[in-house]
């Protein structure tokens, strides 16, 4: 049976339908939302798998191209391993569902999102969050918690419901809150230094934005809910084996706090499971052993829990405020852009920081379209950082969600285009681990940007607050360990400035965390926030003055992209030469933005001035230092820029009579010459006797650059060779081919072909077979 609900959320209408795809699910929902729509399903096992004895939980969330009317990349030209945001969202999805499964429920079970439409408006997580709960809540799978999941924007001081792409450009918030109908338990929160009241704000006003999904999820359940599955019996613990588990563990805990770091603690434990199992040997039952260490685990948390909150004692003896020592160190790899190394406790993070070029861009091609992205952050944890075995492959959801929350605290820090045209890339090597290794990547990240002299705009630190709750008895932890993270209620990582807030993250172990809670959790991770960041600034307290040594230096140029092809050449000839000879890295846009990058600012320099010159354009009245390319004997051609030549004719070369060019003159010589005119037909009239009078004189404030060596008629190699004889006057032939007014286009040279479209210079090409007649003398043969 096909049943569909609807209600009005955030300005726009919001469908579950089910019964009309994929029914031989247990539960599956078709979500619409504006142009967005996802199919979400959830199927379980029959049987549990032989020795599980937890939620073996898999969800899987896929964007499929042809939602947005597009044909995949690549030789294959369909969809591949899933990317980060599909990854992410996956983790999304998992996070606040996992604690809410009934305890002892052990089945097999899947949730599969499709997103098969988007209208570049809607982001689809939010409706595969919902998709999920809502997919489990009409199947059999004994999962009975309304559950939904809202965004949340900050723009121009007013929350926004589930904002679009274009309303998050403008925010300065986005927040996903996924709750129950009694509290919240889950945040992720990106954000732009604001405070800690605009971030509980927005969870309250979140929270109260669920109450219209949580009407239509029981209006479908009530509707075609189908019955729950019993759970399996649990099995009841011998009291006999409680009370003898007891009696052995009461006595070693105190071992515990005594331990000096988390190895020794670690092997204390084991030593206490040894012993429990030497207490049951005689039993001969793997099933009672396996249950007294179930009973010996409960009571250590039990325990540990109750010393905290009795005595505001923790397992390393801190206080519930105390934040473990720190250490910082920058500069560490003399051949990186930047490094450091960040330890707090037993928590260590090795941050390296390179600089590239826009070529270094990271492309990405998603449902929304292709975009670039110029600042990435990559966290590794090595299996040695909790000193395990484990082979080294590629990075798993946990590692890419622990980045992309580095990544994304970071990110309104750093600077972006147009002020700072590098790509950066961080990466994090988790060198130990005890508690908080994505707030130890935000620390060790800010040293390293400071040590590579990026000018980020604050300093950012992170800290993980964690919580015991007992009744009504509450206490928040700063700098959780990972035992702590184990056995507590909340895990909460915030990480920001002195100034406010860049990314939290939230999770909840219980049924939902209050405003109260978090308030008094946001206020002591503040406290530890500044706490880190007064040890970090003792080591580096603002950016390098200068880029490291070591990162290239750019240089940013706009020009006429009529102009690319001038800079590029006729297969890419030109600027291949520029690069050769300069060793710098040149990339061209269609837009006419070049970028040039080297390690060696000097020829950054040169490749940049080898391009000006390409573009220039010949300026009347300027002095250019030219270069012979051919002699006729009527004058001869001088390149003054590359590819721009002009006529210096034979009576602009001295002030003097010459009466042969040849004796002044050869090719290849270097010698200064003045523009004088540009015709109508963009031909160019060039006078060296003009030059080295206003050279003498002093006129030409600024000669082109080179145009110090004065001419003296000729390059040195020219001076020094002795005056050859002229040559033998030639015979004009009859005059048949001269011609009355300009030129026609027809005649080679002056082909409009050798113009460019504006006229206004030509372009020098070769001319071998041009004609050699002089049209200066032919106008006045005519005259």
């Amino acid at each position: 049976m096909v049943k569909k609900v609807s209600a009005t959320w955030g300005n726009r209408e919001l469908t579950i339908e089910t019964g009309l795809m994929a029914k031989q699910a247990k539960g599956s929902v078709l979500i619409t939302y504006g142009g967005s729509a996802v199919l979400t399903t959830a199927v379980n096992e029959n049987e549990p798998r032989e020795g599980v004895d937890f939620l073996p939980l898999l969800v899987d969330y896929r964007e499929k191209t042809y939602a947005a009317g597009r044909i995949p990349g690549g030789f294959f030209k369909r969809e591949s391993r899933p990317g980060d945001k599909e990854t992410l969202t996956c983790r999304l999805i998992d996070r606040p569902l996992r604690p809410l499964f009934p305890k002892g429920y052990n089945l097999e079970t899947q949730i599969v999102t499709l997103v098969i439409s988007v209208d570049q408006e809607n982001d689809p997580d939010i409706l595969a969050m919902i998709g999920a709960s809502t997919a489990l809540l009409i199947s059999d799978i004994p999962f009975t918690t309304y559950l939904t999941s809202v965004r949340v924007g900050y723009v121009e001081d007013q929350y926004v419901l589930n904002p679009t792409y274009q309303q998050l450009e403008k925010s300065s918030l986005d927040m996903i809150v996924a709750g129950t109908e009694e509290a919240v338990v889950m945040v992720e929160c990106f954000a732009s230094e604001v405070s800690e009241n605009i971030i509980i704000d927005g969870i309250e006003f979140a929270h109260t934005a669920m109450a219209p999904i949580f009407q239509i999820q029981k209006e479908l359940v009530e509707s075609i809910g189908k019955t729950k599955i019993a759970l399996p019996p649990q099995k009841e613990i011998d009291s006999a084996v409680v009370t003898k588990v007891e009696s052995v563990v009461m006595p070693l805990i105190p071992t515990l706090y005594q331990a000096t770091d988390k190895i020794d603690r670690q092997g204390k434990m084991k030593a206490i499971a040894t012993t429990v199992k030497e207490a049951f040997l005689e039993a001969d039952d793997q099933e009672i052993s396996r249950q007294a260490l179930d009973v010996m685990e409960t009571i250590i948390k039990r325990e540990t829990r109750s010393k905290i909150c009795q005595e505001n004692v923790r397992v390393d003896g801190r206080g519930a405020a105390d934040i473990r020592a720190i250490d910082s160190k920058v500069g560490l790899l003399p051949m990186l852009h930047g490094s450091a190394l960040f330890t707090r406790g037993e928590t260590q993070c090795l941050a390296t920081v390179t600089l590239g070029t826009s070529a270094d861009n990271q492309r990405i091609d998603s449902l929304e379209g292709e975009s670039k992205k110029s600042f990435m952050l990559h966290y590794n944890f090595p299996p040695f950082s909790v000193g395990e075995v484990r082979g080294l492959r590629g990075p798993g959801r946990r590692e890419i969600g622990h980045g992309m929350l580095a990544e994304r605290a970071m990110a309104p820090l750093v600077p972006h285009l147009p002020e700072f045209p590098y790509t950066l890339r961080i990466v994090s090597e988790i060198l130990e681990s005890n508690g908080s290794s994505s707030m130890a990547t935000v620390c060790g990240s800010t040293l390293a940007l400071m040590d590579a002299g990026v000018p980020i705009k604050n300093n950012a630190a992170g800290i993980a607050i964690g919580m015991i709750k007992e009744d009504e008895q509450v206490v928040i932890l700063s700098d959780i360990m990972g035992s702590e993270d184990a056995l507590g209620d909340m895990d909460l990582k915030v990480a920001g400035t002195r100034n406010g807030v860049t990314a939290i993250q939230m999770d909840s172990k219980i049924s939902g965390i209050s405003r109260d809670i978090l308030e008094k959790a946001l206020q002591q991770a503040q406290a530890g926030r500044i706490h880190i960041l007064d040890e970090m600034e003792k080591v580096i307290s603002v950016p390098r003055p200068e880029l490291s040594p070591k990162a290239p230096r750019i240089i940013q140029l706009k020009i006429n992209p009529d102009k690319i092809r001038d800079v590029i050449g006729p297969g890419g000839k030109i600027i291949k030469g520029i690069i050769e000879k300069t060793g710098a890295q040149i990339n061209v846009s269609d837009d006419g933005s070049i970028e040039i990058a080297s390690v060696n600012e000097e020829k950054a320099k040169l490749a940049e001035k080898m391009i000006l010159e390409l573009i220039e354009e010949a300026q009347i009245g300027k002095i250019y230092l030219g270069k012979v390319k051919r002699i006729e004997p009527y004058g001869a051609f001088i390149e003054i820029l590359p590819g721009i030549d002009g006529l210096l004719h034979i009576s602009q070369i001295a002030d003097y009579h010459v009466q042969h060019i040849e004796n002044e003159l050869k090719e290849d010589d270097d010698i200064l010459v003045k523009l004088i005119e540009i015709d109508k037909y963009g031909r160019l009239k060039l006078s060296r006797k003009a030059a080295l009078k206003d050279s003498t004189h002093g006129e030409q404030a600024e000669p082109q650059e080179g145009a110090e060596k004065l001419d003296k008629g000729r390059s040195s190699g020219s001076q020094e060779s002795p005056r050859r004889s002229p040559p033998p006057r030639r015979e004009r032939p009859p005059s048949t081919d001269r011609r009355k007014g300009p030129p026609r286009s027809g005649d080679r040279k002056y082909n409009s072909q050798n113009r460019n479209v504006q006229g206004s210079h030509r372009r020098s090409q070769d001319r071998k077979g041009k004609e050699r007649s002089d049209p200066d003398r032919n106008r006045s043969d005519k005259s």
